[in-house]
């Protein structure tokens, strides 16, 4: 199974678009920032399906800011990343992330991409795919029982 990841989309649905024709993804999630640009891309592909969580921007969504996903054998903590403090450090996210019980954390909010897999919790931003001049998204692939991660430039 593969899983594209998005974050900070920001209005640009072109580059979300290039995304998954490249990544041909099982699941699209939407890290937040902006909501619409997800219901728009999941409306161009209605056979993908799409998990979304509201972020800093996304003005008036009464959604949950942090959601637990089960994919395959993990369980994954989906946030923006604004409600955890990102941007001041992973110390609050990782605690969060034990928490729930979570083996992987995806957030977004800080625009800079990171994986980060310490044995017990994986981390994961795929930083902006609505960056201008350098386009990011990410990826969790479950292949022969092992989950593989990666965080790529769109070309």
């Amino acid at each position: 199974m593969k899983v594209l990841i998005l974050s900070d989309s920001h209005g640009n649905i072109e580059h979300m678009e290039r995304a998954v024709e490249l990544v041909n993804p099982r699941l699209i999630v939407h890290l937040g920032d902006c909501w619409r640009d997800a219901e728009e891309l999941h409306g161009l592909y209605a056979n993908i399906p799409l998990e979304q969580v509201p972020g800093n921007c996304d003005f008036g969504r009464f959604e949950a800011a942090e959601r637990l996903l089960f994919l395959e054998d993990k369980r994954v903590l989906i946030a923006h990343g604004h409600t955890l403090h990102v941007k001041h450090g992973l110390l609050s996210a990782r605690y969060r992330a034990q928490e729930m019980g979570a083996d992987i954390l995806l957030f977004g909010h800080t625009h800079v991409p990171l994986v980060e897999n310490d044995g017990t919790l994986l981390l994961l931003n795929p930083g902006s795919i609505g960056d201008r001049s350098h386009p990011t998204y990410g990826v969790l692939e479950w292949k022969d029982g092992q989950c593989r991660s990666g965080v790529y430039a769109l070309p």
